[in-house]
């Protein structure tokens, strides 16, 4: 599987697909990561793998044409499955339509609980509705916002003592291992068609 690796932010759930495909784990490729910003953290961590990097700058381009250079570099790159690491922009409607089923998205959340906030405001609102576990959420990218097709979900316990920072922290232990196992069932998927 050909992955191709949108992100705007750190990075994080880039390493744990990085080492699941260098420990053989995984079987997939990063063919590219592209991000928005020039300083993302995620640029000089997939750097720091060896991975192609590219910062696209948005400055004056409409979502309809930078969601258009985006998809010339994926299928340059062959990119068969879109993975949407720490992504802070909406996706265009042609972009999801182009990539049906092929863009993957994790919520820090269980969608579709608390849908549509992001980052710690996520993590403040499962504590504010004093909610007993929460995890996240592996899904596909439609064109409404986190309500795509859920291909999978992994939780844990919201202790008294947490805050939305311990809570981001423990979530996104589970996001790497989501991605991974995502990309897992979903070539296991594909070699039962025989398509690869």
């Amino acid at each position: 599987m050909r992955l191709g690796i949108l992100g705007s932010t750190r990075g994080t759930n880039l390493s744990a697909l990085a080492n699941a495909i260098h420990d053989k784990h995984l079987a997939a490729s990063i063919e590219i990561v592209i991000s928005n910003k020039d300083q993302a953290f995620i640029l000089e961590r997939a750097k720091s793998y060896g991975f192609k990097t590219m910062y696209l700058s948005a400055q004056n381009k409409t979502r309809e044409e930078y969601d258009a250079e985006v998809s010339e570099i994926l299928h340059v790159y062959q990119v068969e499955l879109v993975i949407l690491i720490g992504y802070m922009r909406i996706l265009s409607e042609k972009f999801v339509t182009d990539w049906q089923n092929k863009i993957l998205n994790v919520h820090p959340s269980l969608l579709p609980a608390f849908s549509g906030k992001m980052d710690l405001a996520v993590h403040q609102a499962v504590l504010d509705a004093k909610a007993q576990e929460t995890g996240c959420t592996i899904h596909y990218v439609t064109k409404e916002v986190d309500a795509g097709p859920i291909l999978l979900q992994k939780r844990c316990a919201v202790y008294m003592e947490d805050d939305a920072h311990s809570l981001k922290q423990r979530v996104q232990v589970l996001e790497g291992k989501a991605f991974v196992e995502a990309i897992q069932m979903l070539n296991f998927r594909s070699a039962e068609k025989g398509i690869y």
